[in-house]
């Protein structure tokens, strides 16, 4: 049990997405953060109080979590300093990067000295099956997108929230570091051995009520060359009757690959069904998610109102305007 309230290590991160597990935390537990820690060049704001470390402790933070996620998953060196700080000021670390906290030797031996506990949520805790493909009751819902961190996370959350508003059953399916530590539960999927992804995932949403909705945390996406492979996991593991197709607009190229532009909707449509449906062939794309966060009020609607008609489908950004339109869709699905 990773004990809360936090404080929130944002490093050197050069921008918030960087930095998107504090954010989730911050947008989704804001109960849970207390502040946030930043180091000298850092560019990140979760738009919470800078702190010290004894600042923090004073105000009754009892976690560092480490809320950045950078590519490869690597402790910085330059953040061993504050790190082993922060155990000697009496916090525990928790960290969902694929460098563990527990291989670190340092850090192992001030933590055992000063009696605190190092937690790495991205490691698997369950021997995960083989997936068997055979079809599970319940339904599902899993959200792709056309890169990297556009808001597949958000739009399962924000969906599971309206849909439990509403007395509709559904669960959020955690299956990334950010929503683990959100939720406290899920598979760290991108740490799972390849061949029990998909099993991990049929593991994760298990028989259930006929009309009990899992909402599925989507990763990576198809058209990303360093992450499709889990995507695909999460597409054949979940076998979902319902996707979501997630895009951020303002991008001009794939998240870290400068020489790979993004698909669009329609090829992301035209590529992610036929895949869902060799594990169910009833899946059917039902809403678009968008994640509007750089564009003004009046630019995101008109946005939202171009991609409705060209997809014929409901469009909005669920964070910022709701995600009725979205749990409409699945009620209407049946």
């Amino acid at each position: 049990m990773i004990e809360t309230p936090y404080l929130l290590f944002l490093g050197e991160a050069p921008d918030g997405l960087a930095a998107k597990v504090a954010q989730g935390i911050r947008d989704w537990r804001p109960e849970n953060a207390v502040g946030q820690f930043r180091m000298e060049g850092c560019k990140a704001d979760m738009k919470l109080p800078d702190m010290t470390l004894a600042e923090a402790k004073a105000a009754g933070a009892k976690t560092l979590v480490i809320g950045v996620a950078n590519r490869g998953g690597v402790i910085s060196q330059a953040w061993k300093r504050v790190l082993i700080e922060a155990l000697e000021e009496g916090f525990d670390l928790a960290s969902g990067l694929h460098n563990l906290l527990r291989d670190e030797e340092d850090l192992v031996a001030v933590a055992k000295s000063c009696g605190r506990t190092l937690h790495d949520v991205r490691v698997p805790s369950v021997k995960y099956p083989i997936a068997n493909g055979e079809k599970r009751t319940g339904k599902r819902c899993l959200a792709v997108g056309t890169d990297c961190s556009v808001g597949k996370m958000y739009t399962a959350m924000a969906m599971d929230a309206e849909m439990r508003e509403r007395g509709l059953k559904s669960t959020f399916r955690a299956t990334g570091q950010t929503g683990i530590l959100i939720t406290g539960d899920g598979v760290p999927l991108d740490a799972v051995i390849a061949d029990f992804m998909a099993g991990s995932i049929e593991w994760l949403t298990p028989d259930n009520d006929d009309d009990h909705w899992d909402m599925i945390e989507g990763q990576g996406s198809l058209f990303h060359v360093s992450y499709s492979g889990v995507t695909l996991a999460l597409v054949h593991g979940g076998q979902p009757d319902a996707l979501i197709l997630c895009h951020e607009p303002t991008r001009e190229h794939m998240r870290g690959l400068p020489g790979y532009k993004l698909p669009s909707l329609q090829t992301l449509r035209d590529t992610a069904l036929p895949l869902a449906r060799v594990g169910n062939p009833a899946c059917e794309v039902v809403g678009v998610s968008v994640n509007t966060q750089h564009m003004g009020e009046d630019e995101a609607k008109a946005y939202l109102a171009k991609v409705e008609a060209e997809m014929g489908l409901p469009a909005t950004d669920p964070y910022r305007f709701g995600s009725a339109k979205l749990v409409d869709a699945l009620v209407a699905l049946g």
